[in-house]
């Protein structure tokens, strides 16, 4: 099985503050991977680091065997990343938005594409839909690129319970590999393989998804006695 993602010794700073810190991960083509942690723990500048937005300020980082540094134009081709920004077009609508990226990808828009996320019926423009549904939309578009690599910075943010239980079947059909921050821990550890648990910026636990809980509660609540005592 071919790595994907192979990091050593990975950090990033901003100013005298390091967002995170000494993260060792190895993810194998075909993983799920979930990273949690509570907020300010390092999550969304990781997976920034991982899509080749942000460089590593210490470590070493390969991405399909590729340094970002150097192939960071080659990798943008194979890693679609969701995030909190979703970049999508306010006047057009959603078929319109998917046509402009399919364009951009050089991908056609399957019939029934939309239908995937529920929008198939909406003809009126971005700028009148829910936040659950731009995400919804956005996450079609992430589809619709097939990368190789998926990252996905809070999937479940904006949506209702129909869209949660949506988004977990959309991630569980990705054929690539995902690298998911989430704190929607038992939902998001039922279709992953294995966890990075976050505490402070660095790397406490990785281990099995479906121990992630277990692992939350011991690592935060030996944080929470530190700070009483």
């Amino acid at each position: 099985m071919a790595t994907v993602i192979e990091a050593r010794g990975l950090a990033r700073r901003f100013g005298a503050r390091w967002a995170y810190a000494h993260v060792d991960l190895k993810v194998e083509e075909g993983e799920r991977i979930v990273i949690a942690g509570a907020n300010g723990s390092g999550k969304t500048t990781l997976l920034r680091t991982l899509a080749t937005a942000l460089l590593p300020s210490r470590g070493d980082l390969e991405i399909f065997g590729m340094s970002p540094d150097k192939h960071r134009w080659e990798l943008r081709r194979r890693v679609a990343m969701l995030g909190h920004h979703m970049g999508l077009y306010e006047d057009l609508s959603a078929m319109e938005n998917l046509a402009v990226y399919g364009q951009l990808a050089g991908k056609d828009v399957p019939p029934g594409h939309l239908s995937r996320v529920g929008l198939e019926e909406r003809k009126d423009a971005v700028r009148t839909y829910s936040a659950g549904m731009r995400k919804r939309l956005a996450m079609s578009i992430l589809l619709l690129q097939d990368p190789d690599l998926v990252l996905l910075d809070e999937p479940y943010g904006q949506l209702d319970p129909a869209g949660m239980d949506q988004m977990t079947r959309l991630i569980s059909e990705i054929r690539g590999t995902v690298v998911c921050a989430s704190h929607q821990l038992d939902r998001i550890s039922s279709i992953c393989d294995r966890a990075l648990l976050f505490e402070g910026g660095v790397p406490r636990w990785l281990g099995p998804a479906p121990d992630l809980r277990a692992a939350w509660n011991k690592v935060y609540a030996i944080r929470a006695e530190e700070d009483v005592a």
